[in-house]
């Protein structure tokens, strides 16, 4: 999978997904998270990111994360997101925001009237949207890859 670097800045660097190559990597089905299992026998399945990390080709995007504001909800610095823009904004979900000139990765919340981006890390402090700012929900998260 080819990714085009469409932009950056101090939180993410945006990348362009292709979803017209494919690659199809053996999965096997059925791993046990208990007790082992004979995994060789259900390898003749395959799987292509392309198509289980993308819905919406024409309005998905990957993004690297810089930072740990989210790290509590295990999205750390210098993992790549999935960003769908087609996804209607749900109270809860993850987002990346324009808030004045600035990209960020927050969680979405909505309390009464109020929108509030909430960081999942104890040492950055909520940010709440107002008349003043300059916001757009730029795309949700749909999926977080990370070295483990």
């Amino acid at each position: 999978m080819k990714l085009k670097r469409i932009s950056k800045n101090k939180q993410l660097e945006f990348y362009s997904a292709d979803t017209i190559s494919e690659l199809k990597l053996p999965i096997a089905d059925g791993v046990s998270a208990g007790f082992p299992s004979p995994a060789e026998e259900y390898m003749d399945l395959s799987l292509d990111l392309n198509k289980d990390l993308i819905t919406n080709p024409s309005s998905t995007f990957y993004a690297r994360v810089k930072g740990n504001s989210m790290k509590d909800v295990g999205i750390n610095n210098g993992d790549i997101i999935v960003i769908d823009k087609s996804l209607e904004p749900i109270d809860g979900k993850k987002a990346v925001c324009y808030i004045d000139g600035e990209f960020t990765l927050k969680t979405f919340k909505i309390k009464k009237d109020e929108i509030w981006l909430m960081p999942a890390n104890p040492e950055y402090n909520p940010v709440k949207v107002t008349a003043e700012n300059e916001f757009v929900i730029w795309g949700i998260v749909t999926f977080v890859i990370h070295k483990m």
